[in-house]
C-alpha cells in the first residue's frame, strides 16, 4: 500500500503544471463545444474517448460538416503521427503484464511521453505504478476540465471569440519548453528547418504531409544509427 502512495504522490507532484493547464484548456474547450451547439454531455464523452485534445478542438468543426469518415481517418492520422515517436521511445517502458498497459497506450500524449519518459523515481516509486497515475491524473484533469466548461457554457451563454486557438498557441510553449531543457537541439532546429522548407515547396496545403513523411524518415535513420550503435558497444 505504501508504494501505491508513494508512486501516486509522486505522479501528482509530477503533473500539478498539467493540473491548471489541461483544466484551463479543458474548460476552454467545453466552452467552445457548447458554443458550437453542443451540450455538456458531448464534452465529457468526446474528452474521454478521444483524448487528443488538437483532434477534439478540431472535431468540433468536423462534427459541423457532412460525414466523410475518410477524411477524418486520414486526417486524424496525420494530426497524431507524432505519437509514432512517441511509441517508439517507449516499447520497454510500456512492457507492462496488465491490461493496464493499453490504458496506458491510449492515454500517451505530448506531456504523459515528457513526464513518463524523463521520470527520475526513488526507491520506494513503482515504476508501472507512477506511469499509470500520471496518465489518470492527466486524463481526469483533461475530462474534468471540458465537463466543467460544459456546464458552464450550458448556464452562461459565453461567446469568445479566437477561443479555439488556445490549442494552436499550446504548440508553440510546448515546444519553447522543450527546447530550453534538451542537452542538444538537433532535433528540434533539424525539424523547423524540414517544416520551413516543406512549406516553400510543397505550399500550405501539403507542406504537414511532407513534413511528417520527411521526419519519419530522418528520425528513422537516426534510431537505427543509435541502435547498431549501442549493439556494437
Amino acid at each position: 500500500m505504501s508504494f501505491h502512495k508513494e508512486s501516486l504522490k509522486q505522479a501528482f507532484i509530477s503533473t500539478m503544471p498539467l493540473l491548471a493547464g489541461f483544466s484551463f484548456m479543458g474548460v476552454a474547450y467545453g466552452v467552445y463545444l457548447n458554443s458550437a451547439g453542443f451540450n455538456f454531455i458531448f464534452a465529457f464523452l468526446m474528452s474521454s474517448t478521444i483524448f487528443s485534445g488538437s483532434m477534439e478542438f478540431l472535431t468540433v468543426s468536423l462534427l459541423s460538416q457532412s460525414f466523410n469518415p475518410l477524411a477524418v481517418l486520414i486526417l486524424t492520422l496525420i494530426i497524431n503521427f507524432r505519437h509514432i515517436f512517441y511509441g517508439n521511445s517507449m516499447l520497454k517502458n510500456f512492457e507492462v503484464r496488465s491490461l493496464w498497459k493499453y490504458y496506458l497506450i491510449f492515454g500517451l500524449c505530448d506531456q504523459t511521453f515528457v513526464i513518463n519518459y524523463n521520470a527520475r523515481l526513488s526507491p520506494d516509486v513503482i515504476k508501472e505504478k507512477f506511469m499509470l497515475y500520471v496518465t489518470l491524473l492527466t486524463h481526469v484533469y483533461w475530462v474534468g476540465g471540458a465537463t466543467i466548461g460544459g456546464l458552464i457554457g450550458s448556464f452562461f451563454k459565453v461567446e469568445i471569440k479566437g477561443l479555439d486557438f488556445v490549442m494552436t498557441a499550446l504548440f508553440p510553449v510546448m515546444f519553447a519548453t522543450q527546447f530550453m531543457d534538451e542537452d542538444h537541439h538537433v532535433s528540434s532546429i533539424s525539424g523547423l528547418i524540414i517544416a520551413l522548407t516543406s512549406l516553400l515547396l510543397f505550399g500550405k496545403d501539403f507542406f504537414l504531409i511532407a513534413t511528417l513523411i520527411i521526419l519519419v524518415i530522418q528520425f528513422s535513420i537516426i534510431f537505427r544509427r543509435s541502435v547498431s550503435y549501442n549493439e556494437s558497444d
